[in-house]
């Protein structure tokens, strides 16, 4: 098959704009064509300037700010436009990111209707059931998904874990499911900007020892332990600086609450830096680069794109051994691993690492760790399996 021929529909769900925008410039580069279906966050200039990708806006605006009744007309014109489009659209294989805000239906009549028009559809599962990571599992949710994983022609995975999971708990086969990296979170903003430069706009002294925990705040990243541990350090005399950024993930304002009681209650609110919001991705690098090591205090994931985006910053992972996290880092090279919900082995951990050469030689590691992550996260790569998947399903193995 020729390059030129092969042409798909992109559905991005609307957010995640690193991994849209890192597959579809990876697509662009494979000579696909393809229609980028998004919304106001992720119509940019890296989408637009692409050769061979058409930016179609149909999700619109999606600011949480909106009345309800805004957010159900709008979702409702999306759908409408969705659907139409689904219907006249020349591209055989639609390519889905993520779901929508209405997922039992998405999974099912959605997924039946792309069927019916003849669609091959490719799922991308970032998570293989993300209610049951976040304590709210279902019998209509793993229903839907089995649904929604058995009308797949094909599922993209992140680890062997989740392949294992498709197939054990929901009896996808094996030959159905392919591996792919994580793609290198290389859209934020990287400037010249120096560690000095980072720590003095938040603050910090140079000096100082800093972590930094990134990204949404929900009960299965394990903060409160990760507070616990720091509060241990305190105890010993091994005081540092604690940065929590990134918003509150709906549903979870109560566990935060406890998380901000528990910081007050172990004297470290003078010493925490709470940045709790969304961060710009023209900010991101100011937290990446004023910190020591990235905290992944997890107690339930399979794999974390915070961890690659840490990475892409040439900074250290400290991490615990859930999912496959241990598979992502290389103890003493790009960071440490340590049991989960264990605030002493957390704090054990932090030692460990302020005692380590990857700490004390962190200016001449971090171009190691970012080459590590160009290696092993290659957008190159994603592409190179993806193209070969598709061409698969049009030849119609």
């Amino acid at each position: 098959m020729q390059a030129s021929k092969l042409e798909i529909a992109l559905l991005t769900g609307g957010s995640d704009k690193p991994y849209a925008l890192g597959l579809a410039a990876t697509l662009d580069a494979q000579s696909i064509k393809t229609d980028f279906i998004g919304s106001d966050e992720l119509d940019c200039p890296e989408v637009r300037q692409l050769r061979l990708i058409s930016f179609l806006n149909l999700r619109q605006d999606q600011s949480e700010r909106a009345t309800l009744l805004r957010k159900v007309v709008r979702i409702i014109r999306y759908y409408a436009r969705l659907m139409w489009y689904a219907a006249v659209s020349e591209p055989p294989i639609f390519h889905i990111l993520w779901n929508n805000k209405f997922e039992v239906f998405d999974r099912s009549l959605l997924m039946l209707y792309y069927r019916a028009l003849g669609k091959r559809v490719v799922l991308t599962a970032h998570n293989v059931n993300r209610a049951k990571r976040d304590s709210r599992d279902s019998v209509i949710n793993r229903v839907s998904l089995r649904i929604q994983y058995a009308l797949c022609h094909h599922v993209f995975v992140h680890t062997p874990l989740m392949k294992d999971e498709l197939v054990g708990d929901f009896g996808v086969p094996a030959t159905k499911v392919t591996v792919i990296p994580f793609g290198l979170n290389d859209t934020n903003v990287s400037t010249d900007m120096t560690s000095r430069d980072a720590r003095g706009k938040l603050g910090i002294r140079d000096d100082e020892k800093v972590l930094l925990f990134f990204g949404q705040i929900a009960p299965y990243k394990g903060l409160e332990h990760l507070v616990a541990a720091v509060a241990q350090l305190k105890a010993a005399g091994k005081s540092a600086r604690l940065i929590v950024a990134g918003k509150v993930k709906q549903g979870s304002e109560d566990y935060w609450d406890r998380i901000e009681r528990l910081i007050d209650r172990t004297g470290l609110a003078s010493s925490t830096i709470r940045r709790i919001q969304f961060i710009p991705d023209d900010d991101v690098e100011i937290y990446f680069k004023a910190a020591d090591a990235l905290m992944l205090p997890y107690v339930d994931v399979f794999q974390s794109g915070v961890l690659v985006l840490a990475y892409n910053f040439g900074l250290p992972v400290l991490a615990t051994n859930v999912g496959s996290i241990n598979v992502h880092v290389v103890e003493g090279e790009t960071g440490f691993v340590c049991r989960p919900g264990d605030p002493p082995a957390l704090a054990d951990m932090i030692d460990r690492y302020y005692s380590s050469t990857l700490f004390t030689q962190l200016s001449e590691r971090r171009g190691n760790i970012r080459r590590f992550a160009r290696e092993r996260y290659s957008w190159a790569e994603v592409g190179k399996i993806t193209r070969n998947v598709y061409e698969r399903l049009l030849a119609g193995s």
